[in-house]
C-alpha cells in the first residue's frame, strides 16, 4: 500500500454517525440478489428483459416460504436511458427509466410489490461518468464558456507534434484500452474518459456537479429506493494537476502497466462519501455499497461504515483450493477486524461465473454447492448473482454476436474477456427460449437451458437450486450464520477448510471439503460442550453426530450444537 492510500485511510472517521443499529441489521443479516435486467425475464416479446419480468418473478425470489429462494434485497444493474455503448453503464438520463425496461410507473409498481414481500430494492448508480449523449455533456462540449463548460474534465493539449497533431495532457490510459483522452474538435480540447470515449468523466471538483448528483440520490430515495450500488466510486476524483502516472513492469494490458496514483483514490473522496452517507442515512434502513475499482482488501475495509458496504472481490480471484480460500479470508478478516462488515462475492456481471471458474466436468455441480455454502456462511453480506442458484455457466458468444463493447474493440488492441459470457438470459423452463421470452433473446441462451433451468431444478430435491433454497433459509433461521463472529478452525487436512460462527448462545461449524477423496477429520469441541449435530449437507444422508466426521468427496456440512 502506498503513502497516498494510507493517507486516505488515516483521514477516515473512526466513529461515523450512523442510524440506529437495528435499522441496519437487515443489511448485515440479509442476502442481496443481483438482477441483470436485460437478462432476467422478458414480458413484451422484444428479446430484452424488463421490469415487468422482474415483477413476475418476485415470488420466486421470496414469497415468505422455504419454497422460494429466500433473498432479502435485489440489486438492479442500470435501468436508466442509455445509448448502449456499455450495456447501460453510459447513462444519458439519471432520473428516468429506459423504455426497453418499461416506465417509471412500472418501476414504482416493482418497488411496491417488492416491499410487500419484504424485499428491498437497490439501484446501480454510475456517477464517475455519463454518456457522451447526456445533455450535460452535449452542453459542455458546445462551448468553453457555457453554464456546464466545466462539468467534465477538459484540458488543452500538452503541445503539438511536428505534424500539428495535439498531444494528450498526460499518459493516462483507458481501462478498456487506448488513451484516456479524446480530442474534441468543437472545443479544441481533450476530455477525459476512464472507460470508453462515449463515457466522459464528470468533474467532481465542480460544486455544481456535486450538487446535481446528490440531488439525483435524493430523487431516487424519495421514490422508495432502499439503497445504491456506486459504480467505480473510488475513481470519482482525479488529482487536480493531472500529473502522469508512473509506469510499472508487467501486466497484460496497458492499464495494468501503470501505477494509478493520480487517476483514482484521491483524498477528497473521504469528504464526499461522508456527505453521501449523511443523505442516505436521513432515511432509516437505507444503505450503499461501493464498487472498489482495482483496489485492495485493506482499502475496502477502510471505506466501509455501518450501513455502507464496499465490494471486496478477493474471493473471486481464488483458485479451487481450501488453503487459498483460507488465506484470502484470513487476510480479509484481519483487514476488517471484528467491528467491520465485509461483503461476500463470488460472481457478478463483469466476471466469469463461479460455476465456470470451478467447473471440472462431472464434479462441477458438487463444487458449486460447496462454493454456495462458502458464500452463504462466511461473515459478511452475500451478493448472489442471478443464475448462480442453478449453477448457470458462462455461455460462449461468437464474435459476430458480441455485445460487450470493450470485448469488440479490444480484438486488436488488447486481451479482454468478453463479459457477455456471464450475462446470458435466465432459463426459467425447458424449450428453445427457456421461458425467458417469446422472441430471440438479446444474447444467446445457455446450451444447457433444456435441463439447467428453474423449473427442472425446482422439481429435483438434489439440484443446485434446491440446495441454495435450503441453505439460504437455514442462514435466515440462524443468527450465528448471518451475523455471528468468525473463527477459522484447524481440521487436520489440507483439502478441508472449516470455521466457527458464533452469536450469543448460538454456534455453527462449517466444514468445506475441496478434495475429490473422502477424508476423516476430527471436529473441535463445541462451545456448549454438546455434540455437533449436522443440519445441512451437500450429500445425503446427513453425517451422524459425534466428534469425528467421515467427509465425503466435495462435501460441505453445517453443524449446530443445540
Amino acid at each position: 500500500m502506498g503513502d497516498r492510500d494510507q493517507a486516505i485511510m488515516d483521514a477516515l472517521p473512526e466513529a461515523p454517525v450512523t442510524p440506529a443499529a437495528d435499522a441496519l441489521e437487515g443489511w448485515r443479516s440479509g442476502v442481496v440478489y443481483q438482477v441483470y435486467p436485460r437478462s432476467f425475464s422478458d414480458t413484451d416479446g422484444d428479446g430484452v428483459g424488463d421490469l415487468a419480468g422482474i415483477l413476475d418473478h418476485l415470488d420466486y425470489l421470496n414469497d415468505g416460504s422455504p419454497d422460494s429462494l429466500g433473498i432479502d434485497a435485489i440489486w438492479l444493474s442500470p435501468i436508466y436511458p442509455s445509448a448502449g455503448f456499455d450495456s447501460g453503464y453510459d447513462v444519458s438520463d439519471y432520473s428516468a427509466i429506459d423504455r426497453i425496461f418499461g416506465t417509471l410507473a412500472d418501476f414504482e409498481r416493482l418497488v411496491a410489490e417488492a416491499h410487500r414481500r419484504g424485499i428491498r430494492v437497490i439501484l446501480d448508480l454510475v456517477l464517475n461518468h455519463t454518456s457522451h449523449l447526456h445533455p450535460w455533456f452535449v452542453e459542455s462540449r458546445a462551448s468553453r464558456t457555457g453554464l456546464r463548460s466545466d462539468w467534465y474534465i477538459w484540458r488543452d493539449p500538452a503541445g503539438y507534434s511536428p505534424a500539428g497533431r495535439p498531444r494528450r495532457p498526460n499518459n493516462w490510459v483507458s481501462f478498456f484500452g487506448g488513451p484516456a483522452w479524446t480530442w474534441d474538435a468543437t472545443r479544441e480540447q481533450f476530455y477525459l474518459h476512464t472507460f470508453l470515449p462515449q463515457q466522459p468523466d464528470l468533474n467532481w471538483r465542480n460544486p455544481a456537479v456535486r450538487a446535481a448528483v446528490l440531488e439525483i440520490i435524493r430523487t431516487w430515495l424519495d421514490r422508495g429506493v432502499d439503497g445504491f450500488r456506486f459504480d467505480v466510486f473510488n475513481a470519482f476524483f482525479k488529482h487536480a494537476d493531472l500529473p502522469s502516472n508512473p509506469y510499472r513492469l508487467g501486466g497484460r494490458r496497458a492499464y495494468s502497466r501503470q501505477v494509478h496514483l493520480y487517476d483514482k483514490n484521491q483524498p477528497e473522496l473521504v469528504e464526499l462519501l461522508a456527505e453521501i452517507r449523511q443523505i442516505v442515512d436521513e432515511l432509516p434502513g437505507r444503505m450503499t455499497v461501493g464498487e472498489l475499482f482495482e483496489g485492495s482488501v485493506r482499502q475496502a475495509a477502510a471505506y466501509t461504515a455501518p450501513g455502507h458496504l464496499i465490494f471486496d472481490f478477493s474471493l473471486i480471484r481464488q483458485p479451487w483450493s481450501a488453503r487459498a480460500f483460507a488465506r484470502a479470508i484470513a487476510e480479509r478478516e484481519a483487514a476488517f477486524g471484528p467491528g467491520g462488515w465485509p461483503t461476500i462475492v463470488l460472481s457478478n456481471h463483469d466476471q466469469s461465473r463461479s460455476a465456470s471458474r470451478y467447473d471440472d466436468g462431472p464434479h462441477g455441480d458438487a463444487r458449486v454447492k460447496v462454493a454456495a455454502t462458502l458464500l452463504m456462511t462466511l461473515r459478511g453480506t452475500p451478493f448472489l448473482y442471478y443464475g448462480e442458484e442453478i449453477g448457470l455457466r458462462d455461455v460462449a458468444v461468437p464474435w459476430a454476436e458480441i455485445q460487450d463493447p470493450a470485448a469488440r474493440r479490444s480484438r486488436f488492441l488488447s486481451s479482454w474477456w468478453n463479459r457477455d459470457q456471464a450475462r446470458a438470459p435466465m432459463p426459467w423452463g425447458p424449450g428453445p427460449i427457456a421461458g425467458f421470452s417469446t422472441a430471440r433473446p438479446w444474447l444467446r441462451m445457455s446450451p444447457e437451458s433444456a435441463t439447467r433451468n428453474v423449473a427442472s431444478q425446482t422439481a429435483d430435491p438434489g439440484s443446485v437450486l434446491s440446495y441454495y433454497r435450503r441453505l439460504i433459509w437455514l442462514r435466515r433461521s440462524r443468527s450465528a450464520l448471518s451475523v455471528g463472529s468468525y473463527e477459522e478452525v484447524g481440521i487436520g487436512d489440507a483439502s478441508v477448510f472449516a470455521y466457527l460462527r458464533r452469536a450469543a448462545d448460538q454456534a455453527a461449524l462449517v466444514v468445506l471439503g475441496f478434495g475429490r477423496r473422502a477424508v476423516t477429520v476430527a471436529l473441535p469441541e463445541s462451545p456448549s460442550g454438546r455434540p455437533w449435530r449436522a443440519v445441512l449437507s451437500t450429500h445425503d444422508p446427513l453425517p451422524p453426530a459425534g466428534d469425528r466426521l467421515e467427509l465425503r468427496p466435495l462435501e460441505a456440512v453445517i453443524f449446530v450444537d443445540d
